[in-house]
């Protein structure tokens, strides 16, 4: 008797004498629902795992024990261990359980055991198993058979992956070919759906010991063998098997369809025996592919005896497995789809799917599974994003592979630009990826993520800031309102460095920026107003949460009222000073080489030549973090040298100046100082300004020159030969080096002058990238 006979037999007739079943790796879909199909017998099931999921937590109101660590104490009353295609020598409860002597078995072993004791129905094939287990389990469950199951994936229709029915005598499992294991099965019923060249990690000789596996497997089952036709290995191991059951697409094999129309979630076919239509199916999943999965249970439920009209009922209800082209959000703006294909068939077959929605755009983001598997169907994955808009490829999730040298996402880049198939890039960094992603996103769009790794973590970012984007756009009566997810900070500052904005938000109206404050508010959003990005300093993480630019619109408008210029804050100092200058009015010449907006400058009282900007201010109209709007006095404000309190928690929207009446000739003489000045002292590069607060003892441009630092460097980012109070951006400069240039200027002052130098700079945002 085998070990499997003998623990099935013992697992059958010890449900009144539970045994002690520890599992190690039980948070794994698939010992997960090992857990579940024993627990649901009665036995006592303990398990360990580094990790602890939701699955964990429903197990253990099941009544699973969670050791946690996989530990040697965690294994030591049990009388079986399972084990994980994970768990290898080293493990510490694996070596335990060994040296204690304690009996164990591989994961598709004690399947096989549970199996054993129903009529087993296998559903096996190199793509699809997942999706055609979850189909063959629900079918048979309309059909009133009750059936037992074991699934690699959650499955909200059916309720968990895995599932033991005390009455049913049918067992629908997935079975695993990837290590060879799929020779444990003793079906009664087997599925192969399709046999290809894949885990080419375990099979050395390639296709030729695949084919032995499956060859073995269908020998093994002692009923009937339902066949996909179409796929040319599966063909030639079955077609000669007595009993055998052909479907496909062709009317020649036992079941056929022929599909009528195919919609964003679901098909429409026609099912055929034997050439004779037995009638329509509406599939509640998209794709081609998928009707050959619903075609194989169709053979099988028609086997059992299960009514055409009840198949065809569970059929049209049938919502998909997890992270089987998982619609994760979807609106009239984007949608974002999450697939487990990590094969260059089971990826052309998604994409497909994809485009037969009719997105604007498909954007695709590819995560490789396996070096080996990158290695050695390089080639294949280079033409199975044909169709795509736009490809991402990130790095590959090793699944504990050792890197082979020289092989990378890049290498698919390379494969997939060989093909001439353009707009292909490669982000090795996957905590980083979404931001490039979401940041050229347009309306319109689909994301399809794929891989069988952890590539689902960008789905899952993407669709909680496109769902609030959506949601705001909603609240918005303003289409002209921008609103996009990770916007380049350094498009928006003077200094032309800083790292993304979680949410940017750009209204044109006074109204919109009340109901962007609002919607932030209610949702907790922090909240950063930016105007022209001078005197501001992005830290390379940039800016979780909203960052609201009032440049448009109503905010850009400078006109008269009286003798008063009434600004909206998006107004540049330089066009303000153009419009007094125009209308005779003086006092705000200093303005011109100023290279902020009027919100900026009564955020931070900016100023030049001896003015400030509240030696102009009337009255200001702003709004709270709520959204409520106010208006002020300019006397009415405490306001400090290059600070203005209030507005750190307000944010102004206009402004009316008072200026003086000036003959043109005195204007024009000021303006020409003005720019004479700027352009002998200040540097042209990009800079935020003025870099430190002057100290009371000396300038600060003066302090770092005497300190010897102009033309110090850090990457690039330099002191200016020109004002030592400035530092500039060469050309690709990065925050971090910005910085740290910062705290050596302000380390030498310290040190060698015992001046503690403060930033005038404002430093916003975060150093690590958010997600």
């Amino acid at each position: 008797m085998s070990q499997i006979e003998l623990w099935s037999r013992q697992l059958r007739e010890r449900s009144r004498q539970p045994i002690r079943i520890h599992l190690i790796g039980v948070a794994g879909s698939g010992m997960s629902g090992l857990a579940s199909l024993m627990l649901g017998l009665g036995h006592k099931v303990s398990g360990s795992d580094r990790t602890r999921t939701k699955e964990i937590d429903r197990l253990e109101r099941a009544g699973l024990v969670f050791a946690g660590a996989q530990s040697a104490d965690s294994i030591a009353d049990a009388e079986l261990v399972v084990y994980s295609s994970a768990i290898k020598p080293g493990n510490a409860a694996f070596d335990a359980a060994v040296a204690a002597g304690i009996p164990m078995m591989r994961r598709a072993e004690a399947l096989a055991a549970l199996l054993a004791q129903r009529r087993g129905i296998v559903v096996a094939g190199t793509h699809g198993k997942t999706t055609t287990s979850a189909l063959a389990a629900h079918v048979l469950r309309g059909g009133g058979l009750d059936p037992s199951h074991y699934v690699g994936a959650e499955i909200p229709v059916l309720g968990t992956n895995a599932h033991w029915s005390i009455d049913g005598e049918y067992m629908v499992a997935e079975g695993d070919e990837s290590d060879g294991t799929l020779v444990n099965f003793h079906p009664e019923f087997a599925l192969i759906l399709n046999i290809e060249e894949e885990h080419l990690d375990h099979y050395t000789n390639g296709i030729v010991g695949i084919r032995e596996v499956f060859q073995r497997f269908a020998s093994q089952t002692t009923g009937a063998v339902i066949y996909c036709a179409e796929d040319p290995e599966a063909h030639v191991l079955c077609v000669d098997r007595p009993g055998s059951i052909s479907f496909g697409w062709d009317p020649r094999w036992e079941f056929s369809a022929e599909i009528v129309e195919s919609r964003g979630a679901s098909t429409d076919f026609i099912a055929r025996r034997n050439g004779r239509e037995i009638g329509t199916v509406t599939l509640g999943i998209p794709g081609a592919h998928n009707v050959l999965n619903a075609l194989a249970v169709i053979a099988l439920a028609t086997k059992l005896g299960v009514a055409f009209e009840r198949i065809a009922e569970a059929l049209h209800s049938f919502r998909g497995a997890k992270r089987r082209f998982e619609v994760r959000y979807r609106s009239t703006n984007f949608a974002v789809v999450d697939d487990y294909g990590h094969h260059p068939t089971e990826i052309r077959a998604t994409v497909r799917t994809a485009l037969a929605t009719k997105p604007e755009r498909l954007i695709c983001v590819f995560q490789p599974h396996r070096y080996s598997r990158t290695q050695l169907l390089r080639k294949e994955f280079g033409t199975a994003f044909r169709g795509v808009d736009m490809l991402y490829v990130t790095g590959i999730y090793a699944a504990s592979e050792v890197a082979i040298p020289g092989i990378s996402g890049q290498t698919i880049v390379d494969e997939v630009l060989a093909t001439g198939q353009e707009n292909v890039r490669y982000l090795p960094d996957l905590e980083t990826a979404h931001l490039e992603i979401g940041s050229h996103l347009r309306e319109g769009d689909m994301v399809l993520t794929l891989g069988a790794g952890n590539i689902h973590e960008i789905a899952t970012i993407l669709e909680r800031d496109l769902g609030v984007l959506d949601e705001l756009r909603k609240r918005l009566n303003e289409p002209e309102t921008e609103l996009r997810l990770y916007e380049p900070m350094s498009r928006h500052t003077t200094m032309k460095v800083g790292g993304p904005a979680q949410y940017w938000i750009s209204p044109r109206s006074v109204d919109s920026f009340a109901v962007s404050l609002r919607f932030c508010a209610e949702r907790a959003i922090p909240v950063r107003v930016v105007g022209r990005g001078s005197n501001l300093l992005i830290r390379d993480g940039g800016i979780p949460g909203a960052v609201i630019h009032p440049s448009k619109g109503e905010f850009e408008e400078v006109r008269f009222v009286g003798n008063h210029l009434v600004c909206g804050v998006g107004a540049r100092f330089k066009l303000v000073s153009a419009v007094a200058k125009k209308a005779g009015i003086g006092g705000f010449e200093w303005m011109e080489g100023i290279p902020g907006s009027v919100g900026g400058g009564l955020r931070m009282n900016a100023g030049a030549m001896g003015r400030e900007t509240f030696d102009h201010v009337v009255r200001v109209s702003y709004l709270d973090r709520a959204g409520n709007l106010h208006e002020k006095a300019g006397e009415e404000f405490a306001h400090q040298y290059r600070n203005v309190p209030e507005f750190v928690e307000n944010y102004a929207v206009q402004a009316e100046f008072d200026g003086e009446s000036v003959e043109p000739d005195e204007i024009e003489r000021r303006l020409e100082e003005s720019v004479r000045k700027r352009r002998a002292s200040q540097p042209v590069a990009a800079s935020a300004g003025c870099i430190f607060k002057n100290p009371e003892t000396i300038p600060a441009g003066r302090l770092v020159e005497e300190l010897g630092l102009k033309n110090a460097a850090e990457g690039a980012a330099r002191v200016s030969e020109i004002h030592g109070n400035f530092i500039v951006n060469d050309g690709g400069a990065r925050a971090s080096q910005v910085l740290s240039l910062i705290a050596r200027v302000q380390a030498a002052a310290l040190q060698e002058r015992g001046i503690a130098l403060q930033t005038e700079v404002q430093i916003l945002g975060q150093d690590a990238p958010y997600r």
